[in-house]
């Protein structure tokens, strides 16, 4: 079970990403609201709803960017999938990442994105069928609430998707099967075949079902169905010492068939292995590089 305990790695290294454990706050009749958010830190809350995808309780968090209650501004919004198996507190710990952005000043919502519950440890961001189409539910759900409830440009050009190690194949094929919702996408330290906890291609009883999984498959058309929304932004990233055997030559190879079909990406690899260490090292240029690619904060109009 080797993907098991760097998963768990991945999952605990999103809580510790360079910032502090957020306030916790129920936000499942009260979305809309935060408490703070007027300073020079980000305001984290916990939320939740009921999610047809999974027959239950899908749970959040968000952080709003310093300023957010007082400004009347719209921001973009960065979607963050945790890594996989995990438990279903996973999608927590998500300030790191904000306070980078605030630091930077680069003002987004940043959302932590719930993947697995207790029993369901390894979805994969898949859609398994009823009850269990977690695809559905971050991509569909997930997104419509998050627009529905804060002040989000609600705009594919204000969207981005960002996912570590599985949450990595998760922002990718999402992203790919649904190209009208995100214009930016990132990979870190991901894979692009849906696998098994040990790390081995997980066979879906079918060549449709399996190419619909693989990020690989899609790449012949990838272009076509991306044109007609407009400008889209791909980067992976991943440490050449990342102890998953399959990951490097993974990631080496879609570089290698996205630029033999002339579509735009960024890849680049770099010395780590696949850890919060190496992530915290990066941060800050691979959150800025989303942002940047988005639409800015405006003025809203409500």
């Amino acid at each position: 079970m080797v993907r098991v305990a760097l998963a768990v790695l991945a999952a605990t290294a999103l809580a510790g990403c360079g910032g502090s454990s957020p306030a916790k706050t129920s936000a499942r009749a009260t979305a809309g609201a935060s408490t703070q958010g007027t300073g020079h830190k980000p305001t984290v809350v916990d939320g939740s709803f009921y999610a047809d995808g999974v027959d239950g309780t899908l749970h959040y968090s968000i952080a709003l960017p310093p300023g957010y209650d007082a400004s009347g501004k719209r921001y973009p919004v960065i979607y963050v999938l945790h890594g996989l198996p995990s438990s279903d507190q996973a999608y927590k710990g998500i300030s790191g990442y904000a306070d980078s952005l605030a630091s930077t000043g680069h003002p987004a919502i940043v959302v932590g994105a719930q993947g697995a519950r207790a029993g369901d440890t390894d979805p994969e961001w898949h859609n398994w069928g009823p009850g269990r189409d977690w695809e559905t539910a971050t991509e569909s759900e997930l997104v419509t609430w998050i627009d529905d409830h804060y002040r989000t440009i609600p705009e594919r050009s204000a969207r981005g998707i960002i996912g570590i190690s599985a949450g990595g194949y998760g922002a990718t094929l999402i992203a790919i099967h649904h190209p009208e919702t995100y214009s930016v996408i990132e990979s870190w330290s991901g894979y692009f075949v849906l696998t098994t906890p040990d790390g081995k291609p997980q066979d879906l009883g079918s060549a449709e079902a399996n190419a619909d999984a693989s990020a690989h498959a899609h790449v012949d058309h990838l272009e076509d169905e991306f044109r007609p929304y407009g400008k889209t932004f791909f980067g992976f990233y991943i440490g050449a010492q990342d102890p998953y055997n399959d990951f490097v030559p993974d990631n080496q190879a879609l570089d290698r068939e996205l630029t033999a079909a002339g579509i735009p990406h960024v890849f680049k690899l770099y010395q780590g292995g696949h850890n919060g260490t190496f992530w915290r090292e990066h941060q800050d240029d691979w959150l800025a590089a989303a942002v940047e690619r988005l639409d800015p904060p405006e003025r809203s109009s409500a």
